[in-house]
């Protein structure tokens, strides 16, 4: 069993930036892939970014390319995965959850059931 945490939403003017960050308790993340997702008021959820198990491979949604960076520490005690944001937009604005899936060490994971472990969200309020 794996709990995560996010943490680092807020309200930021747009244009600005916010990192969030997602902690893990219980069993160690190292053997999972992570991933970003968001849902924004009256929309499915979507993914925003991913990471495979080893840190290398990288997933982001087309709007997210170029603005947004994805990176896991796996040397940290507390195991983390971030989530920089750049040049926000107000059509960033949602609550952006962390997840955590199984799968080879090289591969990210796109797909919402692939996932097995959710937090509980951090909401992310862009201003324009």
């Amino acid at each position: 069993q794996v709990q995560l945490e996010e943490s680092g939403g807020g309200l930021v003017q747009a244009g600005g930036s916010l990192r969030l960050s997602c902690t893990a308790s219980g069993r160690t993340f190292e053997t999972y892939a992570m991933g970003w997702f968001r849902q924004a008021p009256g929309k499915e959820r979507e993914l925003v970014a991913a990471i495979s198990r080893d840190g290398v491979a990288t997933i982001y949604a087309d709007s997210q390319k170029g603005r947004f960076t994805i990176a896991r520490d796996r040397d940290s005690a507390k195991d983390t995965v971030y989530l920089q944001m750049n040049s926000l937009k107000s059509e960033d604005t949602a609550v952006y959850y962390c997840a955590a899936g199984t799968a080879p060490p090289f591969r990210a994971v796109r797909h919402e059931f692939e996932y097995d472990y959710w937090g509980q969200g951090t909401q992310v309020t862009v201003s324009s």
